[in-house]
């Protein structure tokens, strides 16, 4: 019995990751736009194979939803590794909004599908340890200006993220031009550097600004 069931549960399994592999790749490209049955095609299968294993499509996203998160979590905790404080900080700045510019439908899945509000409470809940980590290491190196918090990182996020939602289709690498304009505003060692105002949020209010992002009209 347990023997006839293997090939069974590594045909499941394999169907299951070309199931989401197929539907991060149009998410990214398309948004959420897309159907069950557009995935299904894409992947290759038959549309009663994705029905089996995702009832319907926001079983789908939430699946993948936690997958990106993971994938997030992990780029904080290399930063917080790196022997270089401010070189784990700038960089988990740029791999993350990178991520973001290379999957159209990320920010779709945080912030503008059903519960975005409970979702941004979810990632900021696994981020902010690792956030903290990130900000203390590269503020005692005296590189990082002294009055930037662990809660103006995914704002800055947010912020250059228009460029990237805006500029897509124009330049899709703009960004990194924003991008490296706020780094040299994160330096200390900055000439003449003026304090930054207003102060920043707390976690309750981030959470409130990144919940009301809404998803663009199709």
């Amino acid at each position: 019995m347990d023997i006839a069931d293997k090939p069974l549960r590594k045909d499941a399994e394999r169907n299951r990751r070309r199931i989401l592999d197929a539907a991060g790749e149009l998410f990214a490209e398309r948004g959420l736009g897309v159907s069950l049955n557009d995935i299904a095609h894409h992947a290759g299968l038959g549309v009663g194979t994705v029905y089996r294993r995702f009832p319907d499509k926001q079983t789908l996203i939430e699946e993948l939803f936690e997958l990106r998160v993971s994938e997030l979590v992990a780029l904080a905790r290399a930063g917080a590794e790196d022997p270089d404080p401010w070189h784990g900080l700038t960089t988990f700045l740029e791999r993350a909004l990178a991520l973001q510019a290379d999957d159209r439908g990320f920010k779709e899945v945080v912030l503008g599908s059903p519960g975005g509000l409970e979702k941004v409470g979810r990632v900021r809940a696994q981020m902010r340890p690792v956030a903290n980590e990130l900000v203390r290491r590269a503020r005692e190196t005296g590189r990082l200006r002294s009055d930037l918090q662990a809660e103006d990182l995914p704002l800055i996020q947010l912020m250059v993220s228009a460029v990237i939602d805006t500029a897509r289709d124009i330049d899709p690498e703009l960004w990194r031009r924003y991008l490296q304009i706020v780094i040299d505003g994160l330096r200390a060692d900055r000439p003449a550097s003026a304090p930054l105002e207003p102060s920043a949020l707390n976690a309750d209010q981030v959470q409130q600004v990144m919940s009301s992002w809404q998803p663009p009209r199709r």
